[in-house]
Parts: C-alpha cells; sequence; structure tokens
C-alpha cells in the first residue's frame, strides 16, 4: 500500500525521468531497446493527468489531515484532463475546502462542476445536492436550499448522519416558513435516522424543545 502511495505521489517526475532515459536509449541503442521504457513513461504521465493524487487526498481527509488534502490538491494543474468521475469526485472535494475556509462561493461554484462532471454512484449524487443545499441554506438562499436537499433526499445519501442533517436543515426552513407540520414531519423522520454525530444529537435536543409547542 505504502510503495503504491509513493508510486501515485512520484509517478509524474518518474514518468519525465523514465521517457528522457527511454529517448537516451532509443538515439544510443536503438528504438526498438527504449519501446518498454517509454511505454512505462506514458503510463505514469497520462495515469498523473487522468486520475491525479485523488487517493492521498482522499487518506488525508480521512485521517483529518486538511492541509496535506489541501496541497495535494494544488497539484492537480488541469482539472478538466481527470477521468470524468474522478474529476467529479475532485470538484466535489475542492467544494468540501472551500466550505472548510467558509468561501462558500468558490464552494457553490465547484460543487456544481461536480454536478456537471456526472457521479460515479447515484448515493455520491445524493451528496452532491446535499453540499448544494447546505451551502446555499448557508448563504441564505432558502429556496435554493429546499429544493436541492429535497432532491438529495430523493436520490439516496450513503449514511443516516447525512440524511438526518439533510431533514433536520428542511426542518428548520419549513419552521422558517411558519410550515409547522412539514417541519414536524421532518423532525420526526431526522430522529428516525438516530444519528450519532454530536453536533447532530445535540440539534436534535435543541430542536425538540421548540417542535413540541408547535401547533399542528
Amino acid at each position: 500500500m505504502k510503495a503504491f502511495n509513493l508510486f501515485i505521489r512520484y509517478r509524474f517526475p518518474l514518468g519525465i525521468i523514465l521517457l528522457i532515459a527511454g529517448f537516451a536509449l532509443g538515439f544510443a541503442f536503438g528504438w526498438w531497446e527504449a519501446s518498454i521504457v517509454l511505454v512505462l513513461a506514458v503510463i505514469c504521465i497520462v495515469t498523473h493527468f487522468m486520475f491525479g493524487p485523488m487517493r492521498l487526498v482522499q487518506e488525508a481527509i480521512e485521517v483529518g489531515d486538511v492541509e496535506t488534502a489541501m496541497g495535494l490538491m494544488n497539484k492537480v494543474w488541469f482539472p478538466k484532463l481527470l477521468y470524468k468521475p474522478i474529476r467529479s469526485v475532485y470538484y466535489f472535494m475542492q467544494s468540501n475546502m472551500a466550505m472548510y475556509s467558509q468561501d462558500l462561493d468558490k464552494a457553490e461554484a465547484t460543487i456544481k462542476q461536480s454536478i456537471k462532471s456526472g457521479s460515479p454512484m447515484k448515493e455520491y449524487e445524493g451528496m452532491q445536492y446535499f453540499q448544494l443545499g447546505t451551502i446555499a441554506y448557508q448563504k441564505n438562499d432558502i429556496k435554493e436550499a429546499d429544493v436541492n436537499l429535497k432532491k438529495a433526499l430523493k436520490l439516496g445519501m450513503p449514511d443516516k448522519e447525512n440524511t438526518a442533517a439533510a431533514l433536520l436543515t428542511l426542518t428548520s426552513i419549513c419552521m422558517t416558513r411558519r410550515d409547522f407540520k412539514s417541519a414536524k414531519q421532518y423532525f420526526r423522520r431526522a430522529k428516525e435516522q438516530k444519528p450519532t454525530t454530536e453536533q447532530l444529537v445535540s440539534q436534535i435536543r435543541e430542536m425538540d424543545k421548540y417542535i413540541s409547542r408547535m401547533p399542528g
């Protein structure tokens, strides 16, 4: 695993070295002898531009190393050359990074690029619209937030935590609109997810105080 990660990290410079070595062998001894080295060089360079360091980015995010993840993301020079599903993940992660730094405009622009690039799986498509809805909610665009969060739930979410988060945001939107009946329905569905994330548990506990007093 470590060897493969090292290959991903250094395959572009390795490809350049192999390319130079291949041409040197070709001119010195013949192109047949150099062909294997040149093929390996092309594989290294092409896979670098098609797949990028996204595997390493994901691993860095999983351990909470945001700085390393951002540094790796910045090494993707030509995102449009990435293989389409990888490009979608790249823009999704770019949006996550932008939200982390509270750059909501960039977060919105990159998640839209992620949606435009397609989705590697249906649940992931739901997360794209969840992200778009969450950004809209933070920008106080309630109508856009409502539309995208509902679409995210319709497409399906990968886990109960994100499903509960989407439902709680829709609960808040309904409370703002004084649509108490819908607010109670969304809140009930959110509680049924039984999320364990501390932030969501606390949010449910606080919201429960207001929901119980609502008419309808």
